[in-house]
């Protein structure tokens, strides 16, 4: 019994291999490739990148041929390096680092030598390429921008690290990857499929033709081309308007969540990273860590959103009961609070109520409201965090989750920060001690974007779309839950309207009234806010920001849109002009307040930039 199960064993174990053994060599046929690494050659096929256009159908990205050296160490035999580093304008010494960087990676795979030839360079090099063996014409395609504007919107390509490498089997030495905006953001889409070719060698290491006649090889699928929600017209427009200036500008179409424009300033020219000098020109905009050109000031910029805050604070205030449209409140220019201090106000004519209290934006009216929500629960604890959920509802204190590649959360306090501040119940704080709020200073903190989503929610009077900026893919709109469907906040549909109304009359006797666009009615609110910083160890106020938020038409309104400006002094004087003109812009294609438009261009803040490090005073309340 012993012999025959012995003979089942060796038997079974036989047959066992055996199975392996055809498997190996007849069904998976992926592992003779593998086997066959020495005498196959693969050659990839770079597909074309995908088109971006705006949402007019506008090109903004396109294509541009490009020719890479690459080198196999392994393949490479005595050359004449002298001649090769000329025609490639290259030292013999760098030319030794790419190689030597190459072994390092793989002798057997391909590595870059020399980026993205131009095509004199290229033309040259391939007449003499037989005589540099293992080298090697990769050609691939850049990008080719249409627009000089709204490179952080767009980002830009470069070569993938080791990193990427390492985590991605896509990608190998010398691709190119999105690297910012939506390069980044939609790379999977933009980037297509690489084609494969297997290319059979003699034992010479010459190509004698398609491996297997090419039945493993495969052909490029171009990228999808993409259609942004942003008016490239807009976006020209306001990159202009914010020249010699610093800040950020966001527009937002109500209705749809899709965001119309988004403009940092400073920016630069996309075009900047595109090439040969990509490297030289990144690291210059990179360590410009004074205007910080790279800085996507509409996204990431956290900043006090000073008086437009003061609106949702008057929604909460009709929300929870504690105020009315009729009740009115003193203001001797500020409000007086705790130990002779005192929350100062501009001057205007007093008593007032809601209406007024907006389009004046009066401190002292505010901070009544905002100590009756505080105040209307048995603690300020309790009181902050309803205070708190209010606004959280309008995407505040949270990143708002659109489909761009960067963004902050902003701040939005609540019990807990302040028993932390204030070594709670060690030492015990009430509405008085967080007043600030009321004006949109203190502790607050909103993105541009966030305050153009809370202008469009109001606009809307209370629900908005999650903003988002890819609009269609190869021509078919975008479905994704996340940005059709709508979100609404804590406060009720009709009180919005007496908040609408003070908005409005902001343009009409408020302070913006000066701002006022033929034949188009503006809903908007001036901002100004407070501007510190710290010079060689001191707290110093700069010059105050220029905030200003908008949207109209007034009755289902088309755009929204929030404008931020460092050191712009008041709400009206420079915000306040760009918002205006960009709202006309938009609705109407031509411009009539070519006063304001004019007196735009031709004033610059560079010089209040500058302050910190030339010592000059700064203006306060000018």
């Amino acid at each position: 019994m012993r012999k025959v199960l012995l003979y089942i064993t060796i038997l079974t174990t036989g047959l066992l291999f055996l199975g392996r053994l055809f498997y190996l060599q007849v069904i998976d046929t992926s592992l003779a490739i593998r086997s066959q690494d020495n005498a196959i050659k693969v050659i990839y096929d770079y597909p074309q990148r995908g088109y971006i256009y705006d949402r007019n159908g506008e090109l903004m990205v396109s294509n541009q041929p490009s020719y890479d050296v690459m080198v196999i160490p392994r393949n490479l035999k005595p050359f004449d390096t002298t001649e090769f580093c000329n025609i490639l304008n290259l030292s013999r010494e760098d030319l030794e680092k790419k190689l030597d960087k190459a072994r390092i990676y793989s002798p057997m795979l391909p590595s870059v030598v020399i980026p993205q030839l131009t095509k004199s360079e290229y033309a040259i090099l391939q007449e003499k390429m037989r005589k540099y063996e293992g080298f090697y014409i990769q050609k691939r395609s850049l990008r080719d921008y249409q627009v000089d504007h709204s490179a952080n919107v767009l980002g830009y390509i470069a070569e993938v690290n080791q990193s990427i490498v390492n985590k991605n089997p896509y990608y190998i030495s010398g691709d190119l990857i999105g690297r910012a905006g939506i390069e980044s953001q939609y790379e999977e889409l933009l980037r297509g499929v690489k084609g494969v070719k297997y290319i059979q060698k003699d034992r010479f290491n010459r190509d004698i033709g398609p491996y297997k006649e090419g039945i493993y090889d495969t052909l490029p699928e171009k990228g999808k081309d993409i259609s942004l929600t942003v008016d490239a017209t807009l976006q020209a427009y306001g990159r202009d308007l914010m020249k010699n200036k610093r800040g950020g500008i966001v527009a937002i179409e109500p209705e749809t969540g899709e965001i119309l424009t988004l403009i940092t300033a400073p920016t630069y020219d996309p075009s900047k990273l595109v090439g040969r000098k990509r490297s030289k020109n990144f690291t210059e905009l990179y360590y410009d860590t004074i205007a910080r050109p790279l800085y996507d000031r509409g996204l990431l910029a956290e900043y006090p959103p000073g008086s437009p805050f003061k609106t949702l604070n008057a929604l909460i205030g009709l929300q929870e009961g504690v105020v009315d449209t009729d009740d009115r409140f003193a203001c001797n220019h500020g409000y007086a609070y705790g130990r002779g201090r005192k929350l100062g106000c501009h001057a205007h004519r007093s008593p007032l109520d809601m209406i007024p209290g907006i389009a004046q934006s009066c401190n002292a009216y505010f901070a009544n409201v905002y100590r009756r929500i505080i105040e209307k629960y048995p603690t300020p604890q309790e009181g902050m965090n309803v205070w708190n959920d209010h606004l959280e509802s309008f995407g505040l204190g949270d990143y708002l989750g659109s489909d761009l590649s960067t963004g902050r959360p902003g701040k939005i306090p609540d019990a807990d920060y302040y028993n932390m501040i204030y070594d709670y119940p060690t030492y015990k704080w009430y509405a008085s001690a967080t007043l600030s709020n009321a004006i949109g200073q203190g502790e607050v903190l909103m993105t541009p974007i966030q305050l153009a989503n809370m202008a469009a929610i109001i606009g809307n009077k209370g629900w908005f779309y999650t903003p988002h900026i890819l609009k269609e893919v190869d021509g078919k709109p975008i479905k994704e839950e996340k940005f059709t469907k709508k979100n609404y906040t804590t406060i009720e549909a009709r009180h919005f309207d007496p908040v609408i109304e003070g908005m409005h009359e902001v343009y009409k006797s408020g302070t913006a009234a000066s701002l006022k666009v033929p034949g188009i009615e503006i809903a908007g609110k001036t901002g100004t806010a407070e501007n510190f910083t710290k010079i060689n160890g001191k707290r110093v106020q700069l010059t105050d920001h220029s905030i200003f938020v908008a949207f109209a038409p007034v009755d289902n309104p088309k755009i929204a849109i929030a404008v931020f400006v460092e050191n712009g002094y008041w709400g009206s004087r420079y915000a306040g002009r760009i918002a205006s003109l960009m709202i006309e812009k938009y609705l109407k294609g031509t411009i009539t307040r070519t006063d304001m438009e004019s007196w735009i261009l031709s004033h610059s803040l560079e010089d209040e930039y500058a302050k910190p490090l030339s010592g000059e005073p700064f203006t306060i309340n000018k």
